[in-house]
């Protein structure tokens, strides 16, 4: 008991003294509570209380790969509490269809059906068997609020856990990192965005360390070589001690002086900009939202209303400018972004301009890893 609550003060220490708004909680799937009343839960429940004496919001994101939904259930409906959790379900199908990879945990992705139950529930895992773990995984995420999900396609585990903590500037091409902004800004679930993926910062992020232990230093050698294992990466893995590795994760902010980083920090404003103002994008929910996908054709058509504004989103995740025949509802619907377009240094935009539809299927031709949104007009 006394060092649970030691750790709970730690927590309102920070709230309380610091201000902290926010506190991420790392790794939730290994703690191995069995108690009736979990560490989670009590931390969970002391937070927010404290939030209530200090009349100040604050938020707990938990971080866990075990899909387990009773994380951000409410503790009325039997859950833990937090307010929301990192999605990885949804980085990873984004990810292994954007890249090709598919080893290690990646090995339980690589379709567009991942990528449509991720982006319509949560969790693509809810139960279903993982090639990876050689079990059943997960809980449905189905009836779960997409406040409580926090979506990203780059993030400090999923670059730094890389044996060469490469971003995705570096894996993929300029066009894909458009579509990745619009998967997660668009998205019904709220978007974090890592530090420079804005602008397409290149630089990589290595894990990196400085101890004094020589044992340790060297078990850490170790244990990032074997946890590396199972992707196959090639290359030799950064070395965490070299300060060399440590100087390699400093940001270049110099680069918004060149043409495409400083197009891509536009994008990303405009995408920005365009989930604040618009109705149908602007609330994190999965009201009024329907998503298919087609693996053949490698697109998702997304489809997103509130009120009286309604939009579509058609997102091409393959490399080919190809025709995808849509079942748009009738009436007459705007583009209002297309990533192909020239202002975003695309190839040009091949969509049309407007959309007179009837209610049967209307022929859009999207440009190669690019995503086009319409409005319907009122």
């Amino acid at each position: 008991d006394e060092v649970r609550r030691f750790f709970i003060e730690n927590a309102l220490y920070w709230v309380t003294d610091c201000h902290i708004d926010a506190l991420r909680l790392d790794a939730l799937h290994a703690i191995l509570d069995i108690s009736s009343y979990t560490f989670i839960e009590e931390l969970a429940a002391a937070v927010h209380e404290r939030a209530k004496k200090l009349n100040r919001k604050i938020y707990l994101f938990g971080e866990s790969s075990a899909n387990n939904a009773r994380l951000i259930r409410s503790a009325e409906e039997g859950g833990y509490g937090l307010d929301a959790q990192w999605n990885d379900d949804f980085h990873h199908a984004v990810h292994t269809l954007l890249t090709g990879e598919g080893t290690g945990y990646y090995q339980d992705y690589g379709q567009m059906r991942h990528l449509v139950k991720a982006f319509r529930e949560g969790f693509a895992y809810s139960g279903e068997y993982s090639p990876y773990r050689r079990h059943r995984h997960g809980t449905s995420s189905r009836d779960i609020p997409a406040r409580r999900f926090v979506v990203f396609t780059q993030n400090h585990d999923q670059v730094g856990n890389r044996a060469r903590s490469e971003r995705l500037s570096r894996l993929v091409s300029y066009e894909a990192q458009k579509l990745a902004a619009g998967l997660v800004l668009l998205s019904p679930y709220l978007p974090l965005l890592f530090m420079g993926e804005e602008y397409g910062e290149t630089a990589p992020f290595p894990y990196f360390i400085s101890h004094t232990d020589t044992a340790l230093i060297e078990a850490v050698r170790q244990g990032r070589r074997a946890e590396f294992a199972a992707f196959r990466w090639p290359g030799e893995i950064l070395d965490p001690q070299d300060e060399v590795t440590f100087r390699q994760a400093k940001l270049d902010r110099g680069r918004l002086g060149e043409e495409k980083h400083r197009v891509l920090r536009e994008f990303y404003g405009e995408l920005i900009r365009l989930r604040k103002e618009n109705a149908a994008l602007a609330r994190p929910t999965k009201d009024n939202l329907e998503v298919w996908g087609d693996e053949k054709n490698k697109t998702l058509f997304v489809r997103r209303r509130a009120g009286d504004t309604a939009v579509f989103i058609l997102y091409n995740i393959g490399n080919t400018r190809k025709k995808v025949n849509c079942k748009i509802p009738a009436g007459r619907w705007r583009r209002i972004l297309d990533s192909s377009e020239g202002r975003w240094l695309g190839q040009g935009s091949n969509a049309p301009d407007a959309i007179t539809a009837s209610g049967s299927e209307v022929a859009i031709t999207p440009g190669p890893e690019s995503l086009v949104l319409f409005q319907k007009e009122n």
